[in-house]
């Protein structure tokens, strides 16, 4: 699956992620969360993910992936709380490589997330009148977020 963003890229997160903790089925869909376990941000701004932050999904049919994370950034110039919702998609035999641990490159699946920033620090505040939309790509011990600003 394919996908284009218009803009600049602000910034990308290197999140470290731990086991997923199942919670079981629900409604004939499985709830999991995932820990973070910090990470790195660079571009625009740069600075570091706080460990500690958590990735709620839930699986539908077919093993579609239903997300939203909460989690801080450290950055430079202050700290910044991301809240993240959005969602993976692909077909069953590529979601299925992707949950055994297999590297499957980002064009074969469909991994977005809209970003909401909140921050305290004056030099960071044009962060919290901006939406942002991420794209994602899954490594066994880590995920990929390229951000980039709605306009």
């Amino acid at each position: 699956m394919t996908g284009s963003v218009t803009g600049a890229k602000l910034m990308t997160f290197t999140v470290a992620v731990g086991e997923p903790i199942s919670i079981g089925e629900v409604a004939g869909r499985v709830r999991r969360y995932i820990p973070l376990g910090g990470g790195t941000v660079e571009g625009d701004y740069r600075g570091t993910i706080v460990p500690g932050g958590m990735d709620w999904q839930t699986i539908g049919p077919g093993g579609r992936l239903e997300i939203a994370a909460r989690y801080v950034l450290d950055l430079e110039q202050g700290r910044v709380e991301v809240r993240s919702e959005g969602m993976r998609a692909g077909s069953p035999d590529v979601l299925a490589r992707i949950a055994a641990g297999e590297i499957v490159p980002s064009h074969e699946y469909y991994f977005r997330t809209a970003m909401r920033f909140f921050t305290a620090s004056s030099a960071l505040a044009q962060l919290n009148d901006l939406i942002a939309i991420a794209i994602g790509e899954r490594f066994p011990d880590h995920v990929k977020l390229d951000v980039y600003p709605v306009l």
